[in-house]
């Protein structure tokens, strides 16, 4: 029996260092993001959609794409994000299926697990027997994501004022891992669960 799993969480929670500690166990870990972001480049379908949709305004001069262009876009506002998310989705889901039947037909593992910022906002959480959200005041994510250095601070804020408040996340989850402290600590919370689920 392989069970599919979604873990989930804002920018700076954690949500990914619990994938790669579910990842040693022997996981198998769908990353949502890194999947869109590799069709993006791949993909002249998705392209096409996407420079249908917003034209100009996301490629250069030799019609190509540009991710910064794209995100700028994207997370201008709510209604750019829904448009973006409505366009990727379909897509990230597509490869989500052919994926789980792959990892299914080799029975390599009994846990897949999709990483995913938006498992909620996308619908990806019906397509899961269990989901996790990891959790973390709004100060220690703040403080999290500058120190990866990729975005502003006025960015990251823009980003978590778009995605789904905490408080609904918390109700549609089936665990709930505050991860406030340290990694150690992170890590007996996320095999607790991990035993729970298998056992």
């Amino acid at each position: 029996m392989m069970y599919v799993v979604g873990v989930t969480g804002g920018i700076g929670s954690g949500k990914s260092t619990v994938s790669n500690f579910l990842r040693e166990e022997g996981a198998y870990i769908f990353d949502a993001d890194t999947v869109a972001k590799h069709l993006l480049d791949t993909d002249p379908e998705l392209q096409q959609d996407l420079i249908d949709e917003f034209l100009e305004d996301i490629i250069d001069t030799d019609g190509n794409i540009v991710k910064e262009k794209l995100a700028r876009i994207g997370f201008s506002n709510k209604a750019n994000q829904e448009t973006l998310n409505e366009i990727v989705h379909p897509y990230v889901f597509r490869a989500h299926e052919e994926e789980v039947e792959k990892v299914r037909r080799r029975g390599s593992t009994n846990l897949y697990v999709i990483d995913a910022p938006l498992l909620f906002e996308s619908g990806l959480n019906q397509r899961t027997e269990y989901d996790i959200l990891v959790y973390a005041k709004l100060k220690v994510r703040l403080s999290r994501a500058q120190k990866r250095g990729t975005l502003t601070r006025e960015q990251i804020l823009k980003r978590m004022d778009l995605q789904m408040p905490e408080e609904e996340k918390m109700e549609l989850a089936d665990f709930i891992i505050e991860n406030n402290g340290t990694e150690e600590e992170l890590k007996r919370e996320t095999l607790k669960i991990y035993n729970q689920i298998l056992a």
